[in-house]
């Protein structure tokens, strides 16, 4: 079977459609499948329900997909560096469902071990909680979170081969290997593309098993959503 598909547009063929579910890897800008993304905006498809820790930024990531309305529904734990994002949400036009950062991992890692709910003390006595099952478990009070599966996965990693086995890049980590795992198709978009045998196996973070689909991206765009740098001394400058 060949995974191997020669650009993102032709990775996501016939998998796309109006009102379905997608979940986004990513953690800020770091990692996310922005290739990926830009071919879902060329498609036209509209009325998403995008799970992913944050939006993007305006005009970047998730970001294109609030601009071209095609993003109906967020389940997510921080949007505060997406403007548009807020003013969609104020005005109606977008639905959100908040999820403490742990709480919307654990949701996706369940979903990808096939286990529907679990309980966790996240949330208890807050908004979060409203709607759901409170139980009691050894005298705490814990409130019954559902597990997230999605029609589709995209996913970002630095390396992967013909296969799918994908490793990932430091902090590039993040969201990935959980949502890789969480979707009835899961797309790749790879930096360095390695014939099979060359990655180590101890290193493979995500098997094979989990991807359907691969898309070589050797230049992706990366960008920095706040770039801080530390002050000079006065000795440094002057030196």
């Amino acid at each position: 079977m060949n995974k191997i598909y020669p650009d993102p547009a032709a990775a996501l063929r016939e998998l796309l459609h109006d009102d379905m579910m997608i979940m986004a890897g990513g953690f800020g800008l770091c990692g996310i499948p922005n290739a990926l993304i830009e071919a879902i905006r060329d498609t036209g498809v509209k009325g998403l329900t995008v799970i992913s820790n944050n939006a993007g930024v305006d005009g970047f990531g998730l970001g294109i997909l609030l601009e071209s309305k095609q993003i109906k529904r967020m389940v997510s734990s921080y949007v505060g560096e997406n403007k548009l994002f807020a003013q969609q949400y104020l005005a109606g036009e977008l639905e959100l469902e908040f999820n403490p950062q742990g709480t919307l991992a654990e949701r996706i890692r369940a979903g990808g071990a096939g286990i529907p709910a679990f309980f966790t003390k996240t949330g208890v006595g807050t908004l979060v909680a409203e709607g759901k099952e409170v139980r009691s478990f050894d005298g705490e009070d814990y409130v019954m979170e559902r597990g997230l599966f999605a029609d589709l996965a995209i996913v970002h990693a630095w390396k992967g081969d013909h296969e799918g086995n994908l490793v990932y890049r430091k902090t590039a980590r993040n969201f990935n290997p959980m949502m890789a795992t969480a979707a009835e198709t899961t797309v790749a978009e790879v930096e360095h593309l390695v014939e099979i045998g060359e990655i180590e196996p101890d290193h493979i973070v995500t098997p094979g098993i989990f991807v359907q689909r691969i898309v070589h991206v050797p230049d992706a765009d990366k960008r920095i959503e706040q770039r801080t740098v530390r002050k000079r001394a006065a000795a440094e400058e002057h030196a």
